[in-house]
């Protein structure tokens, strides 16, 4: 069995489950990307390059859209210089569209694709209207692209054999015209990196020492509260969790926040309105002024198993989204066995019950969410059985362990439908259509209204060549 995986990076949320299937099953896994070739645990990488993208010439509403036909053309452009690539199923990641022409190269070959998100304009549960708070006037040019932003995902959601989705939250976004071709499976957690250390990492309070995580020195008699975030940015309450963290070291001192993350913006459009500021966090602290920063630490990104030690060790974990795509690391936090404080939004509650494996807090509120915080704080070994309630749910129904089997039986699912597409069987063709009547003859003057126009010559259309630059980032 050889899968070949298509994202435009590696591993995504491909290299665990291909990984796997290597080294478990025995199977073949090629994975196409835009990252460098070469063989990594037994995987074949085979690099695409884009010949092309969006300029200020395209519409702002259709950018989007050019970008990932030329992820298409270069994934389709890869694969053909390589006869050798001959997969059973082809599996890709929808939201660059690079599966879509690789239906010319492989007709038969069944495709699945992973989507991630519906975009939906004026809809309070979702990402674009929730920010209200923030006073930030959208576009109305914003509004109008969304339309367009799903023209590739359409476009897979018709090519493909199946699909999945990793929450009922995004599945629900889909047209329901497609609910029948979407199933819902989580991107699996890999319990091999992110488990609780049997809570050695996290002792009860009267058995602590010393420690050092993220190359921070924690006193025996502090507590650490983590947060973690691929960008500091609106979309998932950086904003709220500082406010947050000021006013829960101003009531209890001896707490370490260890900050996980890249000052950047990785979703929405904050540096519109950031007046000057250069990050979304530099606008941030200097709302807050004064702020004092000395318990906290932005270490920067972390290997994933310092991370895993982080959640571990910590007492309280602090996640913040809109209702978007839910993050990877609140789902690790869990697995870790942390207490996790998360806003109350529809991807979150999907996962966390109040007082059962977590605890919730208003999104807008950094008083609700320092509330819980302090009681928390005040005596961790108290809410430990959320932190292991959250580990079992991990481990028994979003680990890696857990997702597999409902991967391979999509997998399964998917060769047994048929693509439609036969090699070398010419498409059925259109009825004829017999040809109109002759118009009547028609003599005198009325006849000069119905003469035809004479043919016209050839169209001279000025063509604009696609520069070849970095796609715009939408």
């Amino acid at each position: 069995m050889h899968v070949l995986y298509v994202h435009q990076n590696f591993p995504a949320q491909f290299g665990h489950i291909a990984h796997h299937l290597v080294q478990k099953l025995g199977w073949k896994c090629s994975f196409l990307s835009e990252t460098p070739g070469g063989t990594v645990g037994g995987i074949e990488k085979i690099q695409y390059k884009l010949q092309g993208g969006a300029t200020k010439q395209n519409h702002f509403c259709s950018r989007t859209f050019e970008n990932t036909v030329w992820h298409c053309d270069g994934a389709y452009h890869a694969l053909k210089k390589r006869p050798d690539v001959r997969p059973d199923l082809i599996v890709g990641h929808s939201g660059f569209g690079s599966t879509l022409f690789l239906r010319e190269l492989f007709p038969e070959v069944p495709v699945i694709n992973f989507f991630e998100y519906f975009y939906k304009p004026h809809d309070q549960e979702s990402d674009m209207d929730f920010r209200r708070d923030l006073g930030w006037h959208v576009p109305e040019m914003k509004y109008l692209r969304s339309y367009c932003r799903n023209a590739m995902i359409l476009l897979d959601l018709q090519n493909c054999q199946l699909g999945y989705t990793p929450t009922d939250f995004q599945a629900g976004k889909f047209p329901v015209e497609y609910q029948s071709k979407l199933r819902r499976i989580f991107d699996g957690v890999d319990r091999s990196v992110y488990h609780g250390f049997n809570e050695e990492l996290r002792p009860p309070v009267s058995g602590r020492g010393d420690r050092t995580v993220c190359g921070i020195q924690v006193p025996a008699d502090y507590r650490i509260i983590s947060y973690c975030s691929r960008g500091f940015e609106s979309m998932r309450g950086f904003d709220i969790f500082m406010r947050s963290v000021k006013l829960i070291t101003q009531q209890y001192e001896r707490v370490k926040v260890i900050i996980v993350g890249t000052d950047r913006i990785a979703y929405g459009g904050d540096e519109q309105y950031l007046n000057g500021y250069k990050t979304f966090k530099e606008w941030v602290l200097a709302r807050e002024q004064p702020f004092d920063l000395s318990n906290v630490a932005f270490v920067g990104r972390q290997d994933p198993r310092e991370l895993a030690r982080l959640m571990a060790m910590a007492d309280l974990h602090i996640y913040l989204t809109v209702p978007f795509v839910l993050s990877w690391s609140m789902m690790d936090a869990l697995s870790c066995g942390a207490t996790v404080l998360a806003s109350d939004t529809a991807p979150v509650r999907e996962m966390i019950r109040e007082g059962e494996n977590g605890l919730l807090a208003d999104f807008f509120s950094p008083e609700a969410f320092a509330e819980k915080a302090l009681r928390v704080l005040q005596n961790p070994d108290e809410y430990r059985p959320l932190g292991r309630a959250a580990e079992r749910m991990i481990e028994e129904r979003y680990s890696l362990d857990a997702v597999l089997p409902q991967m391979l039986a999509m997998y399964e699912e998917a060769q047994r439908m048929d693509t439609g597409v036969r090699k070398n069987t010419p498409m059925p063709s259109e009825p004829a259509i017999p040809p109109p009547p002759p118009l009547p003859v028609v003599t005198g003057q009325a006849n000069l209204s119905r003469q035809q126009p004479p043919a016209p010559g050839p169209i001279q259309a000025k063509v604009t060549p696609v520069q070849k630059r970095s796609p715009f980032r939408g």
